[in-house]
């Protein structure tokens, strides 16, 4: 299985968790979804009181640099852990 494949089935793991997460967990792993999919943030940071925006866009922010390879890895690392947390 091939990279990309592994990422798949771990992003399709993330949809089996029977608890959930907590908000930084989720929030690193949206971080490294996005990361591993669209490359660098782009785009204004949210404003207002959009709190749930503004702290997606900063934790994807923090990854910036990271290469797509890099943040697929580290997204099945983390994935496999917090699936043996929360399965």
């Amino acid at each position: 299985m091939d990279l990309q494949q592994q990422f798949e089935a771990a992003v399709a793991r993330s949809k089996e968790l029977t608890k959930r997460p907590s908000n930084e967990e989720l929030l690193t792993l949206y971080a490294l979804f996005k990361q591993a999919s669209d490359g660098d943030v782009t785009g204004d940071r949210p404003g207002g009181f959009d709190f749930k925006a503004i702290a997606k866009f900063d934790a994807w922010a923090e990854q910036k640099g990271k290469s797509k390879t890099d943040a697929m890895t580290e997204y099945i690392a983390f994935m496999d852990k917090l699936y043996q947390e929360y399965k």
